[in-house]
């Protein structure tokens, strides 16, 4: 029976299709392209999803993408596989809106939480991974392996995680984050403190401070890039970060702290 593997983002999809591809399998690849730990989730309607990052970021192809998951996992009546990381907030989002979405429907899942695989160094050596948080930390080979071992969640998994995805829903929250206790929501601000903690007084390109406060949580995987760079023109408008460019611009924008003179 064919199966349609379920990704939550863009490079979970990308190593699932090479290790479909390794693998000789011809099963398909949903890729899931929103982030539900951002922004407000009282409508997950393509539409206002796209209105909501639209009104920060230039995503002209969001609607149609959205539209085209919800499409592609209403429409598919075989085997469901939703691959997720249970300590990545993007990830286990994913889970609870699809849990949602299907509502009672029977899907299996594959979680690679903690997974580690070797390797290869450029002397030769291997070494051990980091344990993953993500489907998206995962190489394609790890993935390969992992094919085959999904389990079904039984009918009251799936109504716990609708239960819980309808509390988040009603509290409507700007963010959600993960730790100990699941997925729990937040406040809009919640990750300014992890990127100030990566500024100095000397000015730095803004993708350095991002790419810092990316990988500071060594544990969960709470936020992606998008929406650090959002958090971090808002400190900058708040005149918490001095920018010199754009500061939409990471990768040419550069910033600093303003409690000092400036260096450079």
């Amino acid at each position: 029976m064919k199966v349609l593997h379920v990704a939550p983002g863009h490079s979970a999809a990308g190593s699932l299709r090479q290790a479909l591809r390794a693998a000789g399998n011809s099963d398909g690849v949903l890729l899931c392209p929103d982030d539900f730990s951002c922004g407000p989730v009282a409508s997950l309607s393509p539409s206002a999803r796209a209105e909501w990052w639209g009104s920060m970021l230039e995503m002209p192809e969001a609607e149609a993408e959205f539209a085209a998951f919800w499409r592609g996992l209403d429409a598919w009546e075989g085997k469901l596989v939703l691959w997720f990381g249970r300590r990545s907030s993007m990830e286990l989002a994913c889970l609870h809106a699809v849990a949602e979405r299907l509502d009672g429907r029977s899907f299996f899942v594959v979680d690679v939480t903690g997974l580690q695989y070797p390797i290869s160094r450029r002397d030769g050596t291997q070494v051990m991974s980091e344990p993953a948080s993500a489907v998206s930390m995962v190489v394609p080979g790890a993935l390969q392996a992992l094919l085959g071992t999904e389990r079904e969640l039984d009918p009251g998994e799936r109504a716990e995680l609708r239960a819980n995805w309808r509390v988040l829903v009603q509290e409507n929250s700007p963010v959600r984050v993960v730790g100990d206790a699941g997925l729990v929501s937040a406040t809009e601000d919640h990750f300014d403190q992890m990127l100030l903690n990566k500024a100095t007084t000397i000015w730095r390109k803004m993708a350095r401070m991002v790419g810092g406060a990316l990988v500071s949580d060594k544990v969960y995987g709470q936020v992606g890039d998008l929406m650090l760079l959002v958090r971090a023109v808002a400190l900058v408008e708040q005149g918490r970060l001095l920018a010199k460019g754009n500061p939409w611009e990471m990768r040419a924008c550069e910033v600093r702290l303003p409690d000092a003179s400036p260096t450079g």
